[in-house]
């Protein structure tokens, strides 16, 4: 069985391809998604600093990821990436984000079921359609016959977008580089 929280030593690094340089500056769509914690949560209205990483998709103890995943440039790494903030989840509070959120193409039941498993303390909201992709622009891949959400993290403040961290690699350890931000900023 694989353990997704450990990350093969030889994954592809993902290049830049300027597919998130048009996002610093641009204001959030107004979406409503929903999220782990029951909550329907709009990007665009929340305050405060929030930090939002987007991602393919988890894995599943005993669910074959899709054939080639670990080829894919930044595809592996989720369930890694995910306890990365929830293990720097104090730090990041400390350092200003007022909520942390983890968002994916993968519906809500799918990301509670990660949640509970790796007992996240912040929600993750579900964008099954890639609404925000359409809407703002996020990039995305296709995989396995779905299209999914490329690796990116958004640092939202007041519903504008004042950062992008592009290509996030190694995921397993970008929560630190996200907290040297915030403090820096």
């Amino acid at each position: 069985m694989t353990d997704f929280t450990v990350l093969p030593t030889d994954l592809p690094e993902p290049e830049d391809d300027g597919a998130a340089t048009h996002l610093s500056g641009r204001r959030m769509p107004s979406t409503s998604l929903p999220a782990t914690d029951g909550r329907v949560i709009d990007l665009a209205t929340l305050t405060g600093t929030s930090v939002v990483y987007v991602y393919p998709m988890t894995g599943v103890p005993g669910v074959e990821q899709p054939e080639g995943w670990d080829l894919i440039p930044g595809a592996r790494g989720c369930t890694a990436e995910a306890c990365d903030f929830r293990d720097h989840f104090v730090e990041l509070r400390e350092a200003g984000a007022s909520a942390v959120f983890g968002l994916s193409a993968q519906t809500t039941d799918y990301q509670r079921e990660a949640v509970d498993r790796l007992h996240l303390p912040f929600a993750m909201i579900s964008d099954p359609a890639l609404t925000l992709a359409e809407s703002a622009g996020l990039p995305a891949f296709e995989a396995g016959g779905m299209r999914l959400y490329r690796r990116l993290t958004l640092i939202v403040r007041g519903g504008v977008i004042d950062h992008v961290f592009y290509p996030v690699f190694p995921p397993d350890t970008h929560a630190v580089a996200v907290v040297d931000w915030l403090t820096a900023h």
